[in-house]
């Protein structure tokens, strides 16, 4: 599938990419498939740099809007808004690359290919780019990476609005530290049911224009230059039609790091050979080199810079401005107050309530004289952005949110307590110098409001972060620095406690669990985080997010960091009872789903399975309910029920509304173990509520979800004709 559909047009297109192509030179062609581009001004192609980012706004290139990041985004577990998010991202994107082109400037970050969304699997919570992702589940990464994509690139039958791109191709997780010599071993089950599905959908229902290679190797071969992975899988068995990007300086480490070749000529070759079509790096310059020596064929250098060129005409970037559907988008449309709007949403609607004894929460203004906050993120604008972000006009603390929603007539007291990660917060001061500015605020409030967690200075990507953690994962799960002492002290005073964890990953925070009053997690909101989270604290926004990774209780029962297998990973093979299970997520409402049923009479038919259920807003408030499908397989070896199903209900107190779901035939089929999919034969259970049908999301919430079983026969010979599909 491509995004742009008009076969006619796209014909065009990669003729006339052809055309300019057969008059390069071979040094030409070269220097075409580099991330820097140079101009070749004898043939009306301007000077171009592919290199942009665009995870969760546009970025580093100058004001934008930023949004919340990815894992925040995916625990709204709302496809529209992805959608949405990803339209009002390339809007910005069109009408600051319009702005740039006007004043001559085509520097790095300053084209329309972003190198976006991540769909990797946040298969470690310990892992510190997993703040990138959509989370640990394929169906919902995969569903996700689909909308943000189709929001980015548009929906023009002609033109592309921005050019998106999956990574990192494949089975990329961590360590960090590890990443530019480390070889992914995994199975040909895991791969196929686990590592592969989101990357699957994103280009074969999205159309996305472009992959990323990974730095690792794949069972042995680099994913930069992988004939399995390149060639094979995404061109051959799903019919990519873009072009492939390496990730930057990934090429170098075919030789250097992996020692796969002998040298960078060897490296460049290996992968232009296996599907590479760009450089982010250098490496490509020797490709000039590999051509003359036979190493690599000029032919599938014509084809690597035909697919960038058609690139290039889908944006109307490789010409002079022509008549294109987007570049009427005025710079004005930057930052505007509809972005604002939209930001806030997002973050809104990216909260997950996870603890709130006796209903402490929504705070009552009318009820309270002082309120304290606490905690090194309660004023952290670092903690409010994640990585690859823009710059914001306006950063919103959760500390000027709270303040600036309260106004003047409930007094907010503030102290930072303790440095993010170290044991005093000034070198020159002793061990916990803030503990009794910490007792004195929290004697003196209503309401304690403890503000604790990371940053992307803690947990991001190896040469990004700047502490004294390991290339940017995480040593553990635990709160760094004193940040849990200073919990302890607020319990300790006697007051209401909430905690507010502002990170991009799951942290342990069992003792919290079990003292504390409250508990949100805010993740890393966006520019707007402060007001948004402020509107949750008070009630003005009914809390609708749902995890999207499993917080467990302790690192020590996880697998080791560098094993691949999905065995005791993520809720679907998890072995021990989580902290807080994919997929919870409480509400100031409660909800029923029930008489979950099937539409069609001869069960699951090779064009699905229509079935639905009743969902009822069975509290006091309206709200949103996240009603989730999940299908548990027959045979002991089968994973825990997975998720197939996702859809937002609105809903006024009382109000009851039958929702219907579709469920594709493939949502019954498990991969065995030479990674064929196939129908099992015996019982399908089938749930529908607002969690996972585990017994730890029932201890929880107190509610169980709607499910039903359904036999499941189908000769061999059905299976496999529908298995060829």
């Amino acid at each position: 599938m491509d995004i742009v559909h008009n076969k006619e047009k796209l014909a065009q297109y990669r003729e006339k990419a052809a055309f300019l192509v057969s008059q390069m030179t071979l040094e030409e062609k070269v220097s075409q498939t580099l991330y820097a581009s140079p101009a070749i001004a004898r043939l009306g192609i301007k000077a171009y740099n592919w290199w942009n980012e665009a995870l969760h706004g546009v970025a580093r290139s100058g004001t934008a809007t930023v949004f919340p990041q990815a894992i925040a985004l995916a625990a709204t577990f709302d496809e529209d808004l992805l959608e949405q998010v990803g339209c009002a991202v390339s809007t910005e994107a069109r009408a600051k690359f319009m702005m740039q082109q006007k004043h001559k400037d085509s520097d790095i970050y300053k084209g329309l290919t972003f190198w976006s969304p991540n769909v990797n699997i946040f298969r470690d919570p310990r892992w510190g780019r997993g703040h990138e992702t959509f989370g640990e589940d394929p169906y919902l990464s995969g569903r996700l990476g689909v909308r943000y994509i189709q929001g980015l690139q548009g929906h023009d039958e002609h033109y592309l609005k921005a050019a998106a791109c999956a990574k990192h191709f494949a089975v990329h997780s961590g360590p960090e530290s590890l990443r530019h010599t480390f070889n992914a071993a995994v199975s040909e089950q895991d791969l196929r049911e686990t590592y592969l599905p989101a990357f699957e959908a994103c280009v074969k229902e999205a159309g996305v224009e472009a992959v990323m290679g990974a730095y690792n190797c794949l069972n042995g071969e680099p994913c930069c230059a992988s004939r399995r992975l390149l060639q094979e899988i995404l061109r051959t068995e799903w019919g990519f039609q873009g072009h492939v990007v390496s990730d930057c300086w990934a090429i170098h480490d075919i030789h250097d790091g992996h020692q796969i070749t002998s040298g960078v000529l060897e490296s460049a070759a290996l992968a232009m050979n296996h599907g590479c079509d760009l450089n982010c790096g250098t490496s490509f310059h020797f490709l000039v080199q590999a051509v003359q020596q036979g190493l690599v064929a000029e032919q599938r250098l014509d084809e690597a810079v035909t697919a960038l060129l058609t690139t290039r005409i889908k944006l109307g970037v490789l010409d002079e401005q022509c008549s294109h559907p987007y570049d009427q988008i005025p710079y004005s449309a930057v930052d505007s107050s509809e972005m604002v709007r939209l930001n806030r949403k997002a973050a809104e609607r990216s909260v997950v309530l996870l603890k709130n004894r006796n209903q402490i929460l929504p705070l009552k203004k009318e009820n309270l004289h002082t309120i304290g906050v606490i905690g090194p993120n309660a004023d952290n604008r670092k903690a409010l952005i994640g990585n690859y972000e823009g710059t914001a006009s306006r950063y919103v603390t959760v500390l000027e949110g709270i303040q600036d929603y309260v106004g003047e007539k409930i007094r907010v007291l503030y102290s930072m307590g303790c440095h993010l990660y170290k044991d005093r917060t000034s070198s020159l001061a002793q061990a916990n110098d803030r503990e009794a500015e910490v007792r004195a605020v929290c004697e003196e409030s209503d309401v304690v409001i403890a503000v604790m967690g990371l940053d992307a200075t803690l947990e991001g990507e190896e040469g990004d972060v700047g502490n004294e953690y390991g290339s940017g994962d995480k040593p553990d799960l635990k709160l760094p620095g004193l940040q849990h002492q200073m919990i302890r002290i607020a319990k300790e005073s006697g007051k209401p406690v909430i905690l507010i964890l502002l990170t991009g990953s799951a942290m342990a925070v069992s003792w919290e669990e079990q003292h504390v009053d409250a508990i949100v997690q805010g993740w890393y909101p966006g520019a707007q985080g402060g007001h948004a989270i402020a509107r949750v604290l008070f009630g003005d926004v009914n809390p609708q997010g749902k995890l999207p990774v499993t917080f467990y209780r302790t690192s020590e029962e996880l697998p080791d960091f560098e094993d691949y297998s999905m065995k005791g990973r993520t809720y679907r093979y998890l072995e021990h009872e989580p902290l807080f299970p994919f997929g919870y997520g409480l509400s100031y409402t409660t909800y029923t789903c029930r008489n979950l049923r099937l539409y069609q009479t001869d069960g699951l038919t090779p064009q699905g399975l229509d079935v639905s259920v009743e969902v009822e807003n069975s509290g006091l408030r309206e709200g949103t309910e996240t009603v989730q499908i999940y299908i548990g397989a027959p045979g002991t070896d089968a994973p825990h029920p997975q998720l197939k199903g996702i859809r937002k209900v609105r809903l006024r107190p009382g109000e009851c509304r039958e929702i219907r779901f579709h469920l594709e035939w493939e949502a019954f089929l498990l991969y065995d173990e030479d990674g064929k999919r196939r129908l099992r034969t015996g019982t399908y259970c089938i749930y529908a509520g607002g969690q996972q049908p585990d017994e730890r999301s029932r201890q929880l919430t107190g509610m169980d979800v709607a499910h039903l079983e359904m036999e499941v026969y189908f000769p061999q010979k059905s299976i496999e004709m529908n298995d060829q599909k």
